[in-house]
């Protein structure tokens, strides 16, 4: 927990099972994924970035947010996974006057990550039972900043990251980016969903971030004991410099997911790795 002025932040990061499973052997005790949800808080207010996977995991979010004695006026939401929205329903349930939040291409993404047919195929294959039914999703702000107690926090449209659409949220005021999955913090990117151009784009938009010369870096993964420097914003854009290379450098998926291996032994999620390096060999 950190205070600065009268705005203060804090996160919670809970630990799942990867969404890649079937991978070679090997790395076992790194086979998990975190996600992390953040909250901004001032004197009486506060907002939510980003929510939950399952059932579980999001009571637990909610009985954290309720320890802070805040009124949660928003939720926002960084991008259309649905590992990041997918306790809105649960949230809304428990604070009755919350808004969702989020912009039009990260709702667009959510819309079809959320449908019934992809939970049943995807989402509830993998946590069966466990996924909050039916689907509450983010309405679309307008605007690129809203406030919370006259502080503005600022939406930052990255285009194509890990998915279509993604954002992150600037706090000026504390220097806090709350950055969602445009940036890692010592886990595997998800790299499934992009193309060559798309990473280069990735890239420019990390620059971007780096330009505001923010202090404190939460991303939408990350192992929960690392901290939250914005070193983690280089280390994003190499990781992806570094696949973009080795896979010109390799004839098939076992060659590159190694290479990688080997530049990254000790990332969490290799399952994403090995998710990625079949897509781009497909």
């Amino acid at each position: 927990m950190i205070k600065i002025s009268n705005l203060q932040f804090a996160e919670l990061c809970v630990k799942r099972a990867g969404l890649t499973r079937n991978l070679p052997k090997g790395k076992e005790e790194l086979q998990w994924v975190s996600n992390t949800a953040t909250l901004i808080y001032g004197e009486k207010d506060a907002v939510l970035v980003d929510t939950f996977t399952t059932i579980g995991q999001n009571q637990k979010l909610i009985d954290w947010i309720k320890s802070f004695d805040r009124n949660l006026k928003y939720i926002y939401i960084t991008h259309g996974h649905g590992d990041h929205f997918f306790g809105i329903k649960q949230i809304k349930e428990a604070f009755p006057n919350v808004k969702a939040l989020a912009t039009k291409g990260s709702v667009e993404v959510s819309y079809k990550q959320g449908s019934p047919k992809h939970i049943e195929s995807f989402w509830g294959k993998l946590f069966p039972n466990q996924i909050p039914q039916p689907q509450v999703f983010p309405d679309v702000i307008d605007s690129n900043s809203f406030e919370l107690e006259e502080h503005g926090l600022e939406i930052i449209e990255a285009g194509f990251t890990d998915t279509a659409n993604t954002t992150s949220l600037w706090i000026p005021d504390i220097e806090l980016l709350v950055a969602g999955d445009v940036v890692y913090n010592g886990i595997h990117q998800h790299l499934a969903e992009t193309t060559e151009s798309s990473r280069l784009e990735w890239i420019l938009a990390i620059d971007g971030l780096k330009e505001l010369n923010s202090k404190f870096v939460i991303t939408g993964h990350k192992v929960p004991e690392n901290d939250n420097k914005p070193k983690i914003l280089d280390e994003t854009k190499q990781y992806l410099l570094d696949f973009i290379r080795l896979d010109k450098e390799t004839d098939n998926v076992l060659d590159l997911y190694n290479a990688m291996l080997d530049l990254y032994p000790n990332r969490v999620n290799p399952g994403a790795l090995w998710g990625s390096a079949n897509a781009v060999k497909a």
